[in-house]
């Protein structure tokens, strides 16, 4: 079963347009690595400075596992660092609990 996983980021005011800007044109080798790790259907949203990322993984761990262990994610959370109030970890951030779902 596909495991649906939510997570916040807060951007610092004065980079929000500079991250915007980064994903809209990330790394070939980071989308690259995503779909490897098992990751599907990411989005992030935007409200001010907090993003709100979703994404899908058969399996979640193993996913964030192999993106812990991917050289070009971490060059992007380095990357990423200084626009965020805090770094994301190689493993990814942390997510929020679910607490309704429809199908």
């Amino acid at each position: 079963m596909t495991q649906r996983v939510a997570f916040v980021l807060r951007v610092k005011a004065s980079k929000v347009d500079e991250y915007v800007e980064a994903h809209a044109h990330v790394w070939p080798g980071m989308l690259a690595a995503l779909r490897a790790a098992g990751f599907r259907n990411y989005s992030i949203f935007r409200y001010g400075t907090l993003m709100f990322g979703y994404y899908e993984a058969v399996d979640s761990e193993q996913a964030a596992q192999f993106m812990a262990a991917s050289p070009i994610n971490a060059k992007w959370q380095d990357a990423m660092a200084d626009l965020l109030e805090s770094r994301v970890p190689d493993q990814g951030p942390s997510t929020l609990l679910e607490v309704f779902r429809l199908d």
